[in-house]
Parts: C-alpha cells; sequence; structure tokens
C-alpha cells in the first residue's frame, strides 16, 4: 500500500464516540460498496491507527489505504461523509511513509452471534402477537437490550444493508467485531467492502 488519507473523529461532550464510529463507518462501507471492484472485494484497504490503546478501544482515527492514489481519488470519502462534517476531519491523500511494522485487520465473526438474532426475532415476534405494535417497532425497541457475544475485540455497530433489499425491512444492527494481527512484511490478500482482509488472505497494511 503506497498511499493513505486520514480521517479523525472529533471530540463532542454530547456525541458517544461509538455512536460516531457507526455512522462514519456505515459511510465508509457504503462508498467501499459503490465503487467495488469486483463481487464484495475493495481496492481500498481500512486500517485503525489507535487499535488497541486506552480509552475506546478503536481510538478516534480511521486510515484508508490504497495502492495507488487514482483509487482513494475514486472513492472519494470526503464526499460520503460531507453530513458528518462536524464531527469528522478528512485529511488529504499522502504518500505511505517508511513502515515500522505491518498489520492486517479481518472481520471476526462471533460464535453465538447467530443464535442471538434468531432469539431476539422470535422474542420481538411474541411481543409483537401480544401487543399488536409493528415487528419493524418491536426489534428497535430490543436493540436497547440486545446481549452481546463475548470476544473482548473492539467492535462498531453496522446495519445491514443487503437484509434491507433482500425484503424491504428496516435494517438490523449487528457488531462488526474487528481482530488486528501483525506482520512481518507487507502480505498482499483481498479486501471486503468493508475494507478488511477476506478470510484467508490478509493486507498487510504499513505501521508508522
Amino acid at each position: 500500500m503506497n498511499f493513505y488519507q486520514d480521517i479523525t473523529l472529533l471530540s463532542d461532550s454530547d456525541i458517544a464516540l461509538g455512536f460516531l464510529w457507526q455512522k462514519l463507518y456505515q459511510q465508509v462501507h457504503i462508498a467501499l460498496v459503490d465503487k467495488k471492484i469486483g463481487e464484495n472485494l475493495s481496492a481500498v484497504a481500512v486500517g485503525f491507527p489507535e487499535y488497541g490503546q486506552r480509552g475506546f478501544p478503536l481510538g478516534r482515527k480511521l486510515r484508508l489505504y490504497a495502492e495507488e492514489q487514482s483509487q482513494l481519488e475514486r472513492v472519494d470519502v470526503a464526499s460520503y461523509v460531507e453530513r458528518l462534517s462536524d464531527y469528522v476531519h478528512v485529511k488529504s491523500i499522502k504518500p505511505v511513509p517508511q513502515a515500522t511494522g505491518y498489520v492486517s485487520f479481518r472481520r471476526y465473526h462471533a460464535k453465538g452471534q447467530a443464535r442471538i438474532e434468531k432469539d431476539e426475532l422470535n422474542k420481538a415476534k411474541r411481543w409483537a402477537a401480544k401487543s399488536g405494535k409493528p415487528l419493524e417497532d418491536c426489534l428497535l425497541a430490543l436493540e436497547k437490550t440486545r446481549p452481546e457475544p463475548e470476544t473482548g475485540l473492539p467492535y462498531i455497530w453496522m446495519e445491514s444493508q443487503r437484509a434491507k433489499k433482500r425484503d424491504g425491512s428496516s435494517a438490523r444492527k449487528f457488531p462488526l467485531f474487528i481482530n488486528m494481527e501483525e506482520h512481518e512484511r507487507a502480505k498482499h490478500g483481498e479486501l471486503n467492502c468493508y475494507g478488511l482482509s477476506s478470510p484467508g488472505a490478509p493486507v498487510g497494511l504499513p505501521v508508522f
């Protein structure tokens, strides 16, 4: 990866950092889907320079990487996060400096997540049948108390746009768990439209 672009989340005492991450990353995901290079394939990688630091586990910075400057220009992330301009700062595209190491970021599929989803849906159906409320209203209300799979990994709440398009229902939220691995050298694999390394083919991103 030869070029990068940083996005910084700005402090705001009235808005939780996790909520800002959710809104920012959802827009970045949409940008990568719109500019994908194949079925669920992206030319642009996403990195978390402050991953694992004290405080919020993903920190306050999101970094986009690409082999060519034109790939970052094509994604044009600034246009996708324009409505968040009070809360995020998008910097210019720059060449990657000398690397001090390499890392990859992958999605971690938590065990039990499917079971939690099924249980929540069944609970919402029973509630809807008893109360007469719409199923979607019951699902949204249950989001506040939904149990989370235990992984110890940082995560971002995302909305499933694919499910929304498939059945026309409101987008369901799910935790996108993110795992970081360190590497001794650069690795060349595939990236999905979350900007994360595909299973079995990590992309080593330069640390600097």
